[in-house]
């Protein structure tokens, strides 16, 4: 692979700026663009595995081709196209399977999924049609429609179209299966977290040596895994719930990640059995009734959960939530919690806001 390969990496909306800090940090390569959920970085190093090793990213891709949009009609579909022609798919799935072990070094086809902002005189279909069969025929394989067979086989070749709005950019995925899917995420809840999304979190909270780690509603331990994996120094990983099956669905995927340090116990997270000011970081998703409703202390005196977790943390402690609105923030604050970071993130359409607070200095 040259040494200046080209990967785009896809995200959450609003998690471009994480996405973009974590390539830079790993020293994966120099950042070239960042737009609408997508980082598009040059490597660094030939066949760097960091890539597809990325924890807020939701896929990583080697980028094929990249043109304007040619508008917003049917005509826009030959345009589309020729992007197949401008890429080196021979070369590019050269590149993907040494980054990435695949069922088959040879794939016995290929398959399109595409999307974009805005309306067209097209739909998904159209566009995933006009590219994959160009794709196909270059390859000399067949071409699986998602229009009308839905999923592909495990062994075609996953290319990406996105349309902006301005540029087209077809890419191809490196590893087998999108990166968001974690192998240790074996059961779910309701309210289970995006892995990224949690990634991202921990990230915030600048988890370091020897801290107790907090998640005082764990639902399936998204959080909690996540942070165990990409901070293995700290001292404690806690996690509480008061629903039983959200417990039983934590422990299966903290087993499954091999992570047996992190300690799960059921109980009220507004009657935490902690004792005060013993708790370093804090990283939650509460169940403030969007999908999960409140229950126990939560559902009788939500503000004063804030003043519960102000008890726990210490005098240098951090506590990084993902809220539905900034609204909640005014009880946090009565309860000694001021808000240093907010960031608007938006999951399947929906936004939330990712919070990070601190306690009160007097």
């Amino acid at each position: 692979m040259r040494d200046d390969a080209h990967f785009v990496a896809r995200c959450a909306r609003g998690l471009e700026p994480q996405l973009a800090a974590e390539i830079l940090e790993g020293e994966l390569g120099s950042i070239t663009r960042a737009g609408h959920r997508s980082v598009h970085f040059r490597a660094w190093r030939p066949y760097d595995t960091g890539v597809t090793a990325l924890r807020t990213a939701d896929d990583v891709f080697l980028l094929g081709a990249r043109g304007r949009e040619a508008g917003r009609t049917r005509s826009a579909l030959r345009t589309m196209a020729e992007l197949a022609a401008q890429a080196n798919p021979e070369e590019l799935l050269s590149h993907r399977n040494a980054l990435a072990p695949h069922p088959t070094a040879r794939p016995s086809g290929v398959e399109v999924s595409a999307s974009f902002l805005g309306r067209r005189n097209f739909n998904r279909y159209d566009a995933e049609d006009a590219v994959g069969e160009a794709l196909a025929a270059r390859l000399g394989v067949p071409y699986h429609p998602r229009r009308t067979e839905g999923a592909p086989p495990p062994d075609y070749a996953a290319w990406r179209l996105t349309l902006d709005g301005t540029e087209a950019t077809l890419m191809l995925r490196i590893t087998p299966r999108p990166l968001h899917r974690r192998p240790y995420k074996q059961s779910t809840v309701p309210g289970s977290l995006h892995p990224p999304l949690a990634a991202a979190m921990t990230r915030l909270a600048a988890i370091g040596p020897g801290h107790t780690v907090l998640d005082p509603c764990c639902g399936a331990g998204t959080l909690l895994i996540e942070a165990a994996l990409a901070h293995p120094e700290a001292g404690r990983y806690q996690g509480y719930d008061i629903d039983p099956t959200a417990l039983a669905a934590a422990g299966t995927n903290k087993r499954t990640a091999s992570l047996d340090h992190i300690r799960l116990h059921r109980a009220d997270a507004g009657r935490l059995p902690l004792p005060d000011t013993t708790v370093d970081r804090i990283v939650c998703n509460p169940p403030w009734g969007t999908q999960v409703p409140p229950k126990a202390r939560l559902a009788k005196a939500p503000t004063a959960w804030w003043q519960e977790l102000r008890r726990v943390l210490t005098p240098t402690g951090t506590a990084v939530l993902l809220l539905p609105t900034p609204t909640p923030l005014a009880p946090a604050i009565q309860a000694g919690l001021l808000p240093t970071h907010t960031q608007r993130i938006h999951l399947s359409g929906t936004p939330t806001y990712l919070t990070k607070l601190e306690p009160k200095t007097p």
